[in-house]
């Protein structure tokens, strides 16, 4: 998941994970996201992968082999705030003379205190927790705001799924945060209900085999397919970037696309067939989840964390498999959230606040640890092959679960992260609804969508 938190241990920042699209798809927009979107909504228009920046970012000019020291602020909120403060300590302890000081900031007011701190030039600590998806927002619309860590950080894009290295870099290339966590996605379904209707999950190959498995299934059981959210969904975003591409395609609006309209006539059929039950918002996916309201949830790693708490009793009915492709042999797997680390401009230790961003996040056994003690799923590549992701797991009757993620993490599409992602997002967020909720059809919906981002934004749609 996202760094913020695992879901079954905060039910709050759960939600707004689940119920806004990631850029992609997840939470739902609280006041202060819409304040922190409306003040950013008002920035230049970025390009084709985070913003153009600008020729002048502050940069790191000390020697990368001088003695790390002094103090680094960071903000961060929730779960992933105590694994900053966990592994803060084990950096001080290594890095003598040095002190971290981390603070919660709560998700609900993060991005306000973000924005206006990133407009003001000033207020802000040496490191902030930025989701990836809002990230290419600040870069093309606070182009300074940040350090330019290219030069420290050239060496470690391989080290990274693409999907998410693109998320901090910005259309020159350039370097501005680390990745953190990634949302690699997967399809969880129940065990007892396909064994009743004698549907074998892993012959889920395509979209169109899960479309008849839910017939199936809904035949047998009387249950609906998979949980939806009744006002803000979440799962278009997801479809789409599974074929490698999100709003817009080099810097154009592709909102209109064969993908998108593959994507969203997939949802008119599974609506059509009655293979889905709406609910609202998190608490509504978690209840209808744990009541057997569906068979299946396509959703990312993170989804772990609230199955094995809060449904703790429905131990070893679970299983995972890869998404259903949209052609056979395509790709069997998205991404649904996903937070990085930056340097602030305004930071007063630049040079130390690199070395924890590199001692958390390009450090294999620390970012294996926080999977381990925070649910927080590596983004950093060679963590993956730490042990514990090998393990059986018994709240799925022994599968070892996050080895799957984790072989699926290496196979995420690459997308495109722009400035004006926020923007599109709700324009397509109500040209969905239209489709779920009255019927309209996809192709109509998304080619007006399409028209309206483009007039938001100033940018061409795409042939």
């Amino acid at each position: 998941m996202s760094a913020r938190t695992r879901p079954g241990e905060n039910p709050q920042l759960a939600r707004e994970q689940r119920e806004f699209p990631q850029g992609p798809a997840r939470r739902r927009l609280l006041s202060a996201g819409l304040a922190a979107g409306a003040l950013l909504m008002t920035g230049a228009t970025g390009c084709a992968t985070g913003g153009s920046g600008s020729a002048d970012a502050k940069r790191l000019t000390g020697s990368p082999d001088a003695t790390a020291t002094g103090k680094v602020t960071v903000w961060s909120w929730d779960t992933a705030a105590k694994a900053l403060q966990r592994l803060g300590r084990t950096f001080e302890q290594t890095h003598p003379g040095t002190t971290v000081e981390v603070v919660d900031i709560g998700y609900d007011n993060a991005y306000d205190k973000i924005t206006v701190g990133l407009g003001a030039g000033s207020g802000l600590p040496d490191v902030l927790t930025v989701e990836g998806h809002r990230l290419p927002s600040y870069i093309g619309n606070f182009p300074n705001a940040l350090v330019d860590l290219t030069d420290r950080a050239r060496g470690l894009e391989s080290q990274y799924p693409k999907d998410s290295w693109r998320a901090v870099t910005d259309a020159r290339g350039r370097v501005f945060a680390l990745p953190w966590d990634s949302g690699p996605c997967a399809l969880f379904y129940r065990r007892d209900l396909f064994r009743q209707a004698g549907v074998d999950p892993a012959a889920l190959a395509t979209w169109d085999d899960y479309l008849s498995a839910g017939t199936a299934l809904k035949s047998a059981t009387g249950r609906k397919l998979l949980i939806l959210d009744g006002k803000r969904d979440s799962l278009f975003a997801q479809l789409l970037q599974q074929q490698g591409q999100a709003w817009f395609v080099d810097g154009k609006v592709a909102v209109a696309s064969p993908a998108a309209e593959r994507a969203l006539t997939l949802l008119k059929q599974l609506v059509d067939r009655d293979l889905v039950d709406f609910e609202n918002g998190w608490d509504g996916l978690v209840s209808g989840t744990h009541d057997g309201k569906a068979a299946t949830t396509p959703t990312a790693a993170w989804w772990d964390g609230t199955l094995t708490t809060e449904l703790a009793d429905l131990s070893g009915r679970f299983g995972v498999v890869p998404l259903p492709a949209f052609t056979p042999g395509g790709p069997r797997t998205s991404n649904s959230g996903g937070s990085t680390l930056c340097v602030t401009a305004q930071s007063r230790n630049p040079e130390t606040a690199w070395a924890f961003l590199s001692h958390l996040l390009a450090d294999k056994a620390n970012q294996a640890s926080m999977m381990q003690h925070e649910g927080l799923f590596p983004a950093f590549l060679p963590a993956l092959d730490d042990p514990w992701f090998q393990q059986p797991a018994p709240y799925y009757a022994g599968q070892p679960v996050m080895r799957l993620f984790a072989d699926l993490t290496r196979a995420i599409p690459t997308v495109e992260r722009t400035a004006d992602d926020a923007k599109a997002g709700d324009i397509v967020t109500t040209a969905v609804n239209q489709v779920l909720h009255n019927g309209a059809d996809p192709g109509t919906v998304l080619r007006s969508a399409a028209r309206q981002i483009a007039a938001a934004t100033g940018r061409q749609p795409a042939a």
